[in-house]
């Protein structure tokens, strides 16, 4: 969606530093806002809460609310899509060859119910 989303707009983003933290994204706030992403997966609480703080100060305080319920929908959206087997679209899975490889999105579980 990043990807696409950066083509409305005329603009390339850097999906590699979705998996590369070294590399720049490309997106206002995109550190950050990938630590913020980082954080909200692990078990520190402190970490998490330094996310936050670093994402308000950059971005400001709806920043972390957008960010928080953006990652909740999608997390939403895939636990139930795989919980009912529900697979991929074959129009985004053929948008998608170039770099699910490329981001190691085969060795997730859950890429078992979709593309095996």
């Amino acid at each position: 969606m990043l990807r696409e989303s950066g083509r409305t707009i005329d603009r390339e983003f850097n999906i590699d530093a979705l998996v590369k933290p070294s590399q720049e994204i490309g997106v206002d706030g995109g550190r950050v806002l990938l630590d913020f992403a980082e954080a909200l997966l692990e078990t520190d609480v402190a970490e998490l809460n330094r996310a936050r703080s670093a994402l308000s100060a950059e971005l400001g305080p709806a920043a972390v609310a957008a960010a928080s319920i953006i990652a909740g929908n999608f997390t939403k959206n895939d636990r139930i899509a795989n919980g009912i087997g529900i697979p991929s679209d074959p129009m985004f899975i053929k948008a998608s060859e170039d770099f699910r490889e490329r981001l190691g999105l085969m060795k997730f579980r859950s890429a078992q119910n979709t593309f095996g």
